[in-house]
């Protein structure tokens, strides 16, 4: 039996195989820069917050240390 003799069609082989191939995934981008933002939030919060918080310490040291 010949190679050419096959029962299947090889256009709807090519068809089948081009339906059965799975699609790229697109990313997507707002899970990006929604934790960007967060991040830069919480900078921008714990620099302001050390900014604003008083003093722990209310001596100095140096002199503490004599």
């Amino acid at each position: 039996m010949a190679m050419n003799d096959s029962a299947l069609n090889p256009e709807e082989t090519a068809r089948i195989r081009a339906l059965l191939t799975a699609k790229p995934k697109t990313e997507r981008m707002w899970p990006v820069l929604a934790a960007a933002f967060f991040a830069a939030f919480c900078a921008l919060a714990f620099a302001t917050a050390m900014i604003l918080a008083p003093p722990v310490v209310t001596t100095h040291v140096v002199r503490s240390a004599k």
